[in-house]
């Protein structure tokens, strides 16, 4: 067994990397050199801490979750807190990029603090990491130089305002840059998604009643990706999130037994998945602008 290392705070981070003492209790920026301490051996990594990197020449890989991910060049990582990462001796350093970590009593009472949740890309698989043209990555590097002053700086009165700033920045890029790289692999995508809806399609006729409603986590590691990618994978190639898809398949589903049979609303709903009929009442009528009574009335001439 591995093991684990809980990295409770910023300074306690740069005690086991080996190197000085952070200017800010809170936040980091830490640059990429052959001088700090990466040989853990085999150890499990569980962070209170935000974590940014920018992996430029290091080798090696980093498990992440379900996935080995093999460091490129440049590659942009998003880790939050409480997930696990887990490494070994295979890794080397990587001379060229920068890793933000900051502790979310950072943000906590700032307008990022209430929306940082709404980045989905920190709940991705690193093998899901974003991957950075050039001057995506100058640009990126540009607002890290800007945290970087500030931290080094006297601090005054701006300068946690400026700070948080400049990491918003940074993540509203990365929504920029994770939408050009799903365009960027449409053929690929679609490939991606055909396997979904058939998965989603054959779950829906044989394990829907049995297992319940599919989950957002369920249907990732289903396409072996995480949830949250697969959501937004879905929404930038179709227009719909993961569970849109889900609640039309279900829609669709209700539709056929609803104007095919004469099973009561309360029992459709069971097979659908739903613990409380109301609750299917209320997603049927949200979808379709009727009840499921309703609508069976509207379609019983086209019945049977």
């Amino acid at each position: 067994m591995s093991q684990i290392i809980h990295i409770k705070s910023v300074p306690h981070l740069h005690q086991l990397l080996q190197i000085n003492a952070p200017s800010h209790p809170l936040i980091s920026i830490v640059r990429h050199t052959k001088d700090m301490n990466l040989e853990f051996g085999d150890v499990t990594f569980n962070s209170d801490l935000y974590f940014i990197s920018l992996k430029e020449n290091i080798k090696g890989h980093l498990k992440y979750g379900r996935n080995n991910y093999d460091f490129d060049q440049g590659t942009l990582v998003f880790i939050a807190p409480g997930q696990i990462t887990s490494t070994n001796n295979e890794v080397e350093p990587d001379l060229g990029g920068w890793s933000i970590f900051f502790h979310p009593d950072l943000i906590r009472s700032s307008s990022l603090g209430k929306t940082i949740a709404n980045y989905n890309f920190f709940n991705y698989d690193t093998h899901e990491a974003l991957h950075l043209s050039k001057h995506e990555r100058e640009c990126l590097t540009e607002c890290v130089t800007k945290i970087d002053k500030e931290i080094r700086d006297n601090f005054d009165s701006h300068s946690q305002d400026l700070i948080i700033q400049n990491i918003e920045t940074i993540l509203k890029y990365g929504l920029r840059y994770y939408e050009r790289q799903f365009m960027s692999r449409t053929a690929q995508n679609r490939d991606k998604i055909s396997d979904f809806e058939l998965f989603l399609k054959q779950y829906v006729n044989e394990s829907l009643q049995d297992n319940g409603i599919p989950s957002m986590e369920f249907c990732g590691q289903a396409m072996n990706m995480s949830g949250k990618y697969l959501s937004d994978l879905l929404k930038a190639e179709t227009g719909k999130s993961l569970l849109e898809h889900i609640h039309s398949a279900l829609i669709d589903k209700a539709k056929t037994a609803l104007v095919g049979s004469d099973l009561p609303i309360g029992e459709i709903a069971h097979t659908l998945g739903f613990n409380y009929p109301q609750h299917f009442s209320k997603m049927f009528k949200s979808k379709t602008g009727v009840s499921p009574k309703a609508y069976r009335k509207l379609n019983a001439k086209h019945s049977y």
